[in-house]
């Protein structure tokens, strides 16, 4: 079974399907089509088969034209018929792995993709995991399900574990030029993955095991998060000693060495940065240990929107503005610039935050027309008001959440009475500073 599905791999006659067509499983498509491969895409959602059929996006940075190309070449297919998941000799799953309300993970999402797969496993398939998970996932909760096929792992079929890292809205880096970290279940299932990814990614890089890779993702995510955390910690204080904290960054990265830059924020957005620590601690409790460093970073992380809302109100005040029935704008609903990405957006929390206060919200972006439904949010139906100069004049504030790039910050500062930035977006406006607050 190896040596057949090595030389389908070999010889690009071995078709690829990708379970979960969202922000990594396109991108991910991309790569593999690009290398000449057929691609089969499988998605739940019956709407976002239906728009590639007919060759639209529904995400940024994959151009419908790209999706148009896939199917005029016939390299791509998307169905919501988990039943054909048998005609695809590798399923490579990127589905969400969300946290539960009580912060604990929520693999469901990966155990029914795979109870599905184990439906209609064959000989010669190699499943792999990309989602973001705890270490021991691939092993203790993905290799019992599929066992329930029949088949034997390692000689029937293959798992692997090689963690999503993709960047939304970075141009530098797309799914093919970032190199991919693989860890097999078995040597059989490591090369034969291995061999895969290396048709349609820079480098691939093999550990030793499953746990490895899954760690180094947890790893990678939660560095980031800690870093985070220390700075909007950091500007809680700087901003009470009236020390702009955008300024001392841009000053302590001047250093050639033994610094690396990370900005505060509203809060963290995304569908890795704010979940994967808590993903660590929960593995943690579980092997009876503590993670304080990193709990500790999660609670300054989770905290930032309610200090950002608490700044408005104490800025409102001193122009004796009471925040409730005050009109607010919020720019930028994405989790970060230039995507319409809005998974885990820290606006959300504003949003919330906001409406609890009673305000007159409304919101521009220029990537997000309408505001999403949201799993843990109660989301208003509105739509992205057009950012005239008599709009901006009507506002009591607007709050810049999301620092886009398409947005004119000399003109929205010019004709707003108030500005409140949490991105430092307004850094380089010469006129009306005195509108301009931060938090």
């Amino acid at each position: 079974m190896a040596n057949q599905l090595e030389q389908a791999i070999k010889d690009k006659s071995a078709i690829i399907g990708i379970i979960g067509l969202g922000y990594v499983g396109l991108p991910l498509i991309d790569a593999f089509v690009n290398t000449g491969f057929k691609t089969m895409g499988f998605d739940v959602d019956q709407n976002k088969v239906d728009q590639l059929q007919a060759g639209k996006s529904y995400i940024k940075h994959i151009p419908s034209e790209t999706v148009a190309k896939w199917i005029a070449k016939e390299q791509f297919e998307a169905t919501a018929d988990f039943s054909r998941m048998k005609e695809a000799d590798a399923l490579l799953i990127c589905v969400p792995t969300p946290l539960t309300t009580s912060r604990d993970p929520d693999l469901t999402y990966v155990e029914n993709t795979a109870k599905v797969i184990a439906e209609t496993l064959r000989p010669g398939q190699l499943v792999v995991l990309e989602s973001t998970t705890y270490p021991t996932t691939t092993r203790d909760v993905m290799l019992p399900i599929l066992d329930n096929a029949g088949l034997k792992v390692g000689e029937d079929y293959y798992l692997a574990y090689s963690p999503e890292r993709e960047d939304p809205g970075n141009p530098d880096f797309s799914a093919a030029g970032i190199p991919k970290v693989v860890g097999g279940i078995d040597e059989n299932s490591l090369r034969i993955a291995s061999a895969l990814y290396s048709h349609a990614v820079v480098n691939v890089i093999q550990v030793s095991s499953p746990e490895v890779a899954e760690a180094c993702k947890i790893l990678e995510n939660t560095y980031r998060a800690v870093n985070i955390a220390m700075v909007n910690e950091l500007k809680t204080l700087f901003d009470r000693m009236g020390i702009d904290v955008w300024e001392v960054i841009d000053a302590a990265k001047t250093k050639p060495f033994g610094f690396q830059a990370f900005y505060p924020g509203p809060g963290l957005g995304g569908h890795c940065i704010p979940i994967d620590p808590f993903y660590l601690s929960w593995l943690a409790r579980k092997e009876g240990q503590t993670t304080r460093f990193i709990e500790l970073a999660g609670e300054v992380n989770t905290r930032m929107p309610r200090y950002v809302i608490d700044r408005l109100a104490e800025f409102m005040n001193e122009k004796a503005k009471p925040l409730k029935g005050s009109k607010i704008c919020m720019l930028g609903v994405a989790y970060k610039k230039d995507v319409d990405d809005p998974r885990e957006s820290p606006s959300f929390h504003l949003l919330d935050l906001l409406m609890e206060r009673g305000v007159d919200f409304t919101y521009n972006d220029p990537h997000i027309p309408k505001l999403p439904k949201m799993r843990h949010h109660d989301v208003p139906a509105m739509e992205s008001q057009e950012l005239t100069p008599e709009y901006l004049a009507a506002q009591d504030c607007v709050l810049i959440a999301t620092d886009h790039s398409a947005y004119d910050y000399d003109f929205i500062v010019k004709h707003s009475q108030m500005v409140l930035d949490t991105r430092n977006a307004t850094k380089n406006v010469t006129e009306g500073r005195e509108k301009i607050f931060k938090a």
